[in-house]
């Protein structure tokens, strides 16, 4: 009997060990918070976060040229923990040539070109060393901004920005105005002279007014079919 009880016994104390080591629900939490990995930002991240577009003015026709001038001397002066992205914005557009569409690919804004940039240090005032580097960078012709400090864009002229820059759907370019003189050359209407009255880019038309029958009548054609007068 005796040999019966402390097995007993045994038993019970390995019971209540048991319990003791059962997770509570603060020991559950916590092994739960172990195993969920804690995000972290890299230091780029971080100083990303921090940064702005800047806009330089260049001299047109090079911006291409200047954009590769910035970004080697951001390499070369080590700056680049604080100069992140050089763009020449383009966007996509066609164009009629020679009775045909194509597809050109064309400067948003000619003469400019966008830089991501920490500029202003924590305290407010323009870090000298970034701006040297920007500022002097052969053909770049000075800062956008008011008075003598640059002005950082906007998050709403940013995004409207990028927009034209991603758009999927390229831009119709056409001469053609409103009030124009055209001269229909192909369709029903070959021959026939009128006024521009309407212009659709996205269906790649336009509204012209024609004489017929001596009666002023409004005509929709396909802009490959129009010639100024």
């Amino acid at each position: 009997m005796s040999e019966e009880r402390e097995e007993r016994e045994v038993q019970d104390t390995a019971a209540e060990e048991s319990v003791e080591v059962s997770d509570t629900p603060e020991v559950a939490e916590a092994s739960s918070a172990e195993g969920e990995p804690t995000p972290e930002v890299s230091e780029e991240e971080e100083r990303r976060s921090r940064a702005k577009w800047y806009v330089v003015h260049c001299y047109s026709g090079m911006e291409t040229k200047v954009k590769r001038n910035i970004e080697a001397r951001v390499e070369s002066m080590g700056v680049g923990d604080r100069v992140f992205d050089v763009i020449v914005p383009m966007e996509e557009t066609i164009e009629l040539r020679d009775g045909q569409r194509r597809r050109v690919p064309r400067r948003v804004f000619p003469g400019y070109i966008m830089i991501h940039m920490i500029l202003e240090k924590e305290d407010g005032s323009i870090d000298e060393e970034v701006w040297h580097v920007v500022r002097h960078t052969p053909g770049v012709t000075g800062f956008v901004g008011i008075g003598n400090r640059p002005t950082p864009l906007s998050e709403e002229e940013v995004e409207a920005i990028m927009r034209r820059i991603e758009a999927e759907e390229p831009q119709l370019q056409v001469d053609f105005r409103v009030g124009d003189r055209v001269r229909i050359t192909s369709g029903p209407f070959a021959d026939f002279t009128g006024t521009v009255v309407d212009l659709f880019p996205d269906k790649g038309k336009a509204r012209v007014a024609v004489s017929f029958f001596n009666r002023e009548t409004p005509v929709e054609v396909d802009f490959l079919q129009l010639e100024k007068v």
